[in-house]
C-alpha cells in the first residue's frame, strides 16, 4: 500500500461513519437501494455481462496473488470529499492487517475497482475485468460495515445466508418478504472452504430484512430470538474466509 493511504487516514481525527447511529448493514444497504431503479441481484450484486452474477466460480473470479499479496488496485472518483475518500480508504485499510489484501492506488493497471459516488450501495460479484465499478452513495453507503460488505462482493463472496448449505442453520420464512424479494434469498453454489456458518457475519442479512410486515424474514434453527446480521465491521470468520479463498498466511 503507498504511504499516502495512511498519511490520509492518520489526518482525519475523526471518522464520519463512527458519527452515524449504528445500523445492520443489510438494512442500511436495502435502504440506500431503494428506488435506485438498478437492477440488482441480491440486493445488492450488480449483475455481470461477463458471467453470471451468482455464484463466483468461474475461472478468473479472483484478484490474482503475487508472492505473499493480494494487489486491487483501486480508484476513487474525484466526486467523494476529503473527508468522504478518507473513510473509503480507512475501509479498505481495514482489511490489510488481517488477510493478505492489499489495495494499491490504480496506474497503468487494466482491472480495478473505481469507487463512484452513484445511487445506491451495490458491488459487481468478484474481480470482473477493467473498470469495475463499486457505487457507495454519499448518504448511507459512507460506513466501515457497508464499504467492507461491498468489497468482500468485490473480492468474490456472496452473502452468507446465500450459502449453499444455509439451510441447516436457518430458515427462510417467505411469507413475511415483500413481494418481488424473494429472489433475494436464493441459495448460491457456494464454495464454503471447510468454514462454520457466520450468524454475525457482515455479509449477512438482517432478520428482518426485505420484510413486508415487520416480522423476521430469516431465523436461525434452534433459536429464532439469535439476532441474525449484527456485525458493524468483519467477523474472524469473515477473515477467515478471504484467508482461506487467497491462501493468505497471515
Amino acid at each position: 500500500m503507498t504511504p499516502v493511504f495512511i498519511i490520509i487516514v492518520c489526518l482525519a481525527l475523526t471518522s464520519a461513519a463512527d458519527n452515524v447511529v449504528k445500523r445492520d448493514v443489510s438494512d442500511a444497504i436495502a435502504e440506500a437501494n431503494e428506488g435506485t431503479g438498478a437492477r440488482l441481484v441480491d440486493g445488492d450484486i450488480m449483475p455481470s455481462h461477463r458471467r453470471n452474477a451468482l455464484p463466483c466460480t468461474a475461472a478468473g473470479c479472483k484478484w490474482p496473488k503475487t508472492d505473499r499479496y493480494v494487489w486491487v488496485p483501486v480508484s476513487i472518483s474525484a466526486d467523494y470529499s476529503s473527508q468522504e475518500r478518507t473513510e473509503i480508504i480507512h475501509g479498505l485499510l481495514t482489511f490489510h492487517r488481517p488477510t493478505c489484501i492489499r489495495f494499491q492506488w490504480r496506474s497503468n493497471h487494466r482491472d480495478y475497482l473505481n469507487f463512484i459516488p452513484s445511487s445506491g450501495c451495490w458491488s459487481y460479484l468478484g474481480r470482473q475485468g477493467g473498470r469495475q465499478d463499486i457505487s457507495l452513495q454519499k448518504r448511507g453507503c459512507l460506513r466501515t460495515s457497508t464499504i467492507q460488505h461491498e468489497v468482500f462482493h468485490a473480492l468474490g463472496f456472496s452473502h452468507e445466508q446465500s450459502r449453499s448449505d444455509r439451510d441447516n442453520y436457518v430458515t427462510i420464512l417467505y411469507n413475511n418478504i415483500e413481494s418481488g424479494r424473494e429472489r433475494n434469498f436464493r441459495k448460491a453454489k457456494t464454495n464454503n472452504l471447510g468454514t462454520d456458518y457466520d450468524f454475525d457475519s457482515i455479509m449477512h442479512y438482517s432478520s428482518r430484512a426485505f420484510s413486508k410486515n415487520g416480522k423476521s424474514t430469516i431465523i436461525a434453527k434452534g433459536n429464532s430470538n439469535t439476532r441474525l446480521g449484527t456485525a458493524t465491521s468483519m467477523t474472524d470468520k469473515d477473515i477467515a474466509l478471504i484467508n482461506k479463498l487467497y491462501g493468505c498466511k497471515v
